[in-house]
């Protein structure tokens, strides 16, 4: 049985107010809990070129800073971010990637480049991401089968007796 890898439909309406997928069987529902907003990959971005400093984020992003206030309290919250204190004149805070925030580096990469392919800046070249050890350019991210031969989207399913009781289908 060759099914296609897919999450169950969320439609989106005008009506429906923001909404949690805490429930959801599908993963990347759940992870767009975290970080499905731009703000918050944005701030995951910056945290990842060294940006530490609520100051720095608001300046770098041109971001309100009750909505910086709030999308980094969730960042925190979720583990993708921890708030440290570095005690420099009364409180003074950083915020640093966490594991699980860096693990969201490929993420990133990935959409760092279908952006350079699908929708480039009009006036500038993209990036030039290179290997810090060799110098070299990276590739492009690709899903991969265990002998690293790229896959594409019809090469990847689930096995039926891996999807949940509910999500059976007959072939």
């Amino acid at each position: 049985m060759n099914l296609v890898l897919k999450c169950n439909p969320i439609r989106y309406t005008p009506e429906m107010a923001r909404k949690r997928f805490d429930d959801s069987s599908c993963s990347v529902a759940r992870a767009l809990n975290e970080v499905g907003d731009w703000w918050s990959l944005l701030i995951v971005l910056h945290a990842m070129y060294g940006t530490r400093r609520f100051v720095d984020f608001q300046q770098e992003l041109g971001i309100a800073k009750n909505i910086l206030c709030d999308r980094l309290a969730r960042l925190v919250d979720n583990d993708v971010l921890r708030k440290v204190d570095v005690g420099e004149h009364g409180s003074r805070f950083e915020y640093r990637l966490t594991e699980k925030g860096r693990d969201l580096f490929p993420v990133v990469i990935a959409l760092r480049q279908w952006g350079d392919k699908w929708n480039p800046a009009p006036d500038e070249p993209p990036l030039d991401l290179r290997d810090r050890a060799t110098g070299r350019p990276i590739h492009t991210v690709e899903v991969q089968d265990a002998d690293g031969q790229a896959l594409s989207i019809r090469d990847v399913f689930v096995p039926e007796e891996s999807l949940p009781a509910g999500k059976k289908h007959s072939a």
